[in-house]
């Protein structure tokens, strides 16, 4: 049975139709409902400017904060990667 669901999801004025997952129908329309805001929060801060700078601006900031969080998730597992090495070498150490 095919589980897609037919949306129209509205990114700054604009509306695209969209064939998504049943359960990914939320997670997408909170991303359109967040780039929608921080759009107006630039229109109402550079009214000189055109819809395509805010749409990108808006990118640069939610890609900036993703590649934050993906390099600190990346120290994390590093992290623990090595204190499991080192357990593991403790463990081969104390065993001789």
């Amino acid at each position: 049975m095919d589980d897609k669901l037919s949306i129209r999801v509205n990114v700054a004025d604009r509306y695209y139709p969209l064939k998504v997952e049943s359960e990914n129908e939320e997670r997408i329309r909170k991303a359109a409902r967040l780039i929608n805001e921080k759009v107006l929060q630039y229109k109402q801060r550079y009214v000189d400017k055109d819809i395509q700078d805010f749409l990108a601006m808006a990118a640069l900031q939610y890609v900036i904060r993703l590649i934050e969080i993906e390099d600190k998730e990346g120290d994390e597992t590093l992290e623990e990667g090595m204190k499991d090495l080192t357990e593991r070498i403790n463990l081969c150490l104390s065993k001789k």
